[in-house]
């Protein structure tokens, strides 16, 4: 089933380079390269040769690692294109031509009859010329496509026989959950190849859909790190990693090497000039915080009432914020065990309720409530409600 057996191609060093802050020179391309292989994705994706000079070097560099992802090129639909591609010693090619009719008139003017026709020209060229390479064949804009000429393309390039997989592409992030599932799951019962889904996030659905994709027959999802790339991104890895870990764990963990995510994270961030979000998945500041007193309780009695997620997967560990109103006498006696702190439960409970009354009228930090504890403890008796600051 494709959701224990999917790929991920990503696409940092591609669709990520189109993100407005990406400027990556070589070394940072390699950077990223290796720290992406060392988590496990399975496919590194690279801006194509003929976007410059140096994105030709970048390519011919990173082929040249030896890294265990394969590594694929993105190209127009053109043998010009492809003989330069094939030419950096990638592992495939990912040929794309818009299909949408937006695109058939303001990019590149070719009727649905001449697109099948290059496809065919320029598929079966590569083909011939390279006979082991994986050769991916994608629509641009996939849903804003007419089905009907979507699919009159597909299933004419599906009777060549040369191409390993077929791309859809959310170009504009505008694809419902349904409509994936809809084009996934046909394509998937009238053609051969495997299918590869890349989701934008315009509307906030490019995690939902890449799911959903899978669900429907998908093999592969196409991700950035953070989520990077043109206008707002694609599915991010890390979301689309959160997504899978709470529907399989045990698959996810076997595949990839989920401890190294946060480290990955900051080495892009940082490159790109942008913080990590606070309500990032999994790596966010806030990610396994818990606040609310009836929270902290189950979490303390048993994490999974309020995690779908175990932050020990990723190298990660909870908090438990108790300096605020909402804080609960559970998790302010964690907070005394955890400073080794001789405190009966009924001092515990007037402390809290003290905390509380201390939080309405100001703020407070853990070191406020810190404070609080060390001197109930030493008085050793119900002790003289203080005031902090």
């Amino acid at each position: 089933m494709s959701l224990q057996t999917y790929h991920i191609i990503e696409s940092t060093l591609r669709e990520g380079e189109q993100f407005i802050g990406a400027n990556f020179s070589q070394q940072d391309k390699i950077r990223i390269a290796r720290a992406l292989d060392a988590f496990g994705v399975e496919y590194l994706e690279m801006t194509s040769p003929l976007a410059s000079p140096g994105s030709m070097a970048d390519l011919r560099a990173i082929t040249r690692l030896g890294l265990d992802a394969r590594t694929l090129t993105h190209i127009r639909c053109r043998i010009d294109d492809a003989k330069i591609a094939l030419e950096t010693g990638v592992d495939g090619l990912d040929v794309v031509i818009g299909t949408s009719s937006q695109l058939r008139k303001f990019s590149h003017g070719l009727s649905i009859d001449a697109i099948i026709d290059l496809a065919a020209e320029t598929l079966t060229w590569i083909r011939e010329q390279a006979p082991e390479i994986e050769l991916r064949f994608s629509t641009e804009d996939s849903f804003r496509s007419e089905e009907k000429e979507l699919l009159q393309v597909y299933l004419a390039v599906d009777k060549l026989g040369v191409v390993d997989r077929f791309g859809v592409a959310d170009t504009v992030g505008i694809a419902t959950p349904t409509q994936v599932f809809r084009l996934v799951e046909t394509l998937r019962r009238l053609t051969t190849a495997d299918i590869e889904f890349h989701g934008h996030n315009d509307s906030g659905c490019a995690i939902a859909n890449a799911f959903t994709a899978l669900e429907a027959g998908a093999t592969h999802i196409d991700t950035t790190v953070l989520g990077i790339g043109e206008r707002n991104g694609i599915t991010s890895l890390g979301g689309f990693i959160a997504r899978m870990a709470t529907y399989d764990r045990e698959t996810t963990r076997r595949k990839y090497r989920l401890a190294q995510l946060r480290d990955l994270e900051l080495l892009v961030s940082d490159l790109v000039d942008v913080d990590i979000p606070f309500n990032n998945p999994i790596t966010g500041f806030s990610a396994f915080t818990h606040k609310a007193g009836i929270h902290a309780k189950a979490i303390l009695n048993a994490p999974e009432t309020y995690e779908a997620l175990k932050p020990e997967d990723f190298g990660l560990t909870r908090y438990l914020s108790i300096a605020h109103k909402l804080t609960g006498w559970n998790a302010v006696k964690a907070r005394a065990e955890q400073l080794g702190l001789a405190l009966d439960d009924a001092q515990i409970k007037t402390l809290t309720r003290h905390i509380k009354t201390l939080a309405d009228e100001q703020a407070l930090t853990l070191d406020d409530v810190d404070e609080l504890l060390h001197h109930w403890a030493g008085a050793n008796h119900n002790a003289e409600l203080v005031m902090v600051r």
